[in-house]
């Protein structure tokens, strides 16, 4: 495993505030309180209406933000709408393309935020891909894409867990990586997320910040679920 950066383990975890609207969030952001530092706001809440200014908002409050909308278009838009992002003081936003996509949107992304690559979504398994038409191994897409993120210049690529290891071995520390599909318990057989680790798996593993959502938010205590995470992050990572 590389050495896993020097972060403040406060922000190691990124909780992905997936809830209907802008008064949901707040509300929720509120209750979290100082257990969380840095929120992941997605399509869902873009959708909704009010995204910049709940973006503000969560600026104002000082939380760090992850705009996960995954721009996937031609490259001069995706370029042209990653230039509008940068200049709202986000920390990291997704690209989901081609060469020529993630090319377009490192080079537009300013001096601040850095732009992460999609692998493979965790809610993707074997069967799902070869839907999709991708005929080779989960593990070697995951790879091609990360060293393709690299040459195009992205910071950092969304991966699995599951491929964490194989990636530190291909790409040592070149590379931010961000794992979804954190699953602190037992995953119930409802959850879309297929290929999930522990937090423990994780970083373990060499992964920079974890994305936790449902195990937090559908918690009957939030904050405790979240202090809890947090409690295996400082005891795993150390002091950063």
């Amino acid at each position: 495993m590389s050495a896993i950066r020097s972060i403040d383990p406060s922000d190691r975890l990124i909780f992905a505030l997936d809830v209907p609207d802008n008064d949901q969030a707040r509300a929720l952001v509120t209750r979290l309180g100082t257990a969380v530092t840095f929120y992941k706001i997605g399509l869902e809440l873009m959708m909704s209406g009010g995204y910049f200014e709940l973006l503000d908002w969560l600026l104002g409050q000082d939380k760090k933000v992850f705009a996960d909308l995954k721009f996937f278009d031609v490259p001069a838009t995706v370029g042209a709408a990653v230039r509008q992002l940068a200049r709202r003081g986000v920390t990291c936003a997704t690209v989901h393309g081609n060469q020529g996509i993630m090319e377009a949107a490192a080079a537009n992304k300013g001096a601040s935020m850095n732009i992460l690559a999609v692998t493979v979504l965790t809610s993707l398994d074997r069967g799902d891909l070869d839907d999709l038409g991708f005929a080779c191994d989960v593990r070697e897409l995951v790879l091609s894409r990360a060293r393709r993120a690299v040459e195009a210049g992205c910071d950092g690529v969304i991966a699995s867990g599951l491929e964490l290891p194989a990636l530190r071995a291909a790409l040592d520390d070149r590379l931010m990586v961000i794992t979804p599909g954190i699953r602190p318990v037992e995953n119930r057989p409802a959850d879309d997320q297929k290929r999930v680790v522990t937090v423990e798996q994780a970083f373990g593993d060499g992964a920079d910040h974890i994305v936790v959502g449902r195990p937090i938010r559908d918690a009957a205590d939030p904050r405790a679920a979240a202090e809890a995470v947090q409690a295996t992050i400082r005891r795993v990572c150390g002091a950063g």
